[in-house]
């Protein structure tokens, strides 16, 4: 069988390299944390956030709308902070990812809804340019998935053709909105099954695992 020639991984970050940033567990949990009235904070969250993730709103415009609507007894910094540390990475895919570039040369692009504020915290504390090579995030470029325009702008950044490109992403309708490109749609849902995948498209580690992530 010809295995297709692969060159660029566009990669989501939120589910796949590193935890959700501001999913509905972490808003449950904040909830919990700050004695919040959850049913708001979600009514009032899915209303506000695709506007924040398209980089029409800025942080603190989306806390006050979510939160500090009315006296609370914490500081919108205290809030804010409680958001960055939700972010955590998932296990083994940085190395796992960073490995696949070294052995092939890959070119590697990160394809995300993201908020700008969260995405700069990300990109930063867990040092995502140390190996990918250009961001796509929907703060950044004003569109957001599933809106096929974003893996139209990111190949024509990459300048590569879609049957050499591999997406991972932990939605399903994602990846099919990027396969109906003819973008190579890997659905993640884990390190070992993400790794096998893309083992079929003939890009494979001599080790079993990845280097372990530093502690």
């Amino acid at each position: 069988m010809n295995l297709p020639e692969i060159s660029t991984l566009f990669l989501d970050v939120g589910g796949v390299l590193l935890t959700n940033g501001w999913d509905r567990k972490a808003r449950a949990k904040a909830a919990d944390h700050f004695g919040l009235n959850l049913e708001q904070v979600n009514d009032r969250h899915h209303l506000n956030f695709d506007t924040y993730e398209q980089g029409k709103q800025s942080l603190d415009e989306y806390m006050k709308r979510v939160i500090f609507y009315e006296p609370r007894t914490f500081t919108p910094d205290t809030f804010r902070q409680f958001m960055l540390d939700q972010s955590q990475r998932l296990p083994h895919m940085i190395e796992f990812v960073t490995a696949l570039k070294q052995r092939y040369k890959l070119k590697i692009a990160v394809v995300s809804n993201e908020g700008r504020e969260l995405t700069l915290h990300r990109v930063q504390k867990f040092q995502l340019g140390d190996f990918v090579d250009f961001f796509i995030f929907s703060s950044f470029v004003h569109l957001r998935k599933p809106d096929p325009d974003i893996f139209r702008l990111a190949l024509d950044i990459a300048q590569v053709p879609p049957e050499h490109v591999v997406y991972f992403d932990d939605r399903e309708l994602f990846v099919s909105v990027a396969a109906g490109l003819g973008v190579h749609g890997i659905h993640h849902r884990g390190y070992e099954s993400s790794r096998d995948a893309i083992a079929k498209l003939g890009l494979t580690l001599d080790d079993a695992a990845p280097v372990a992530a530093p502690p």
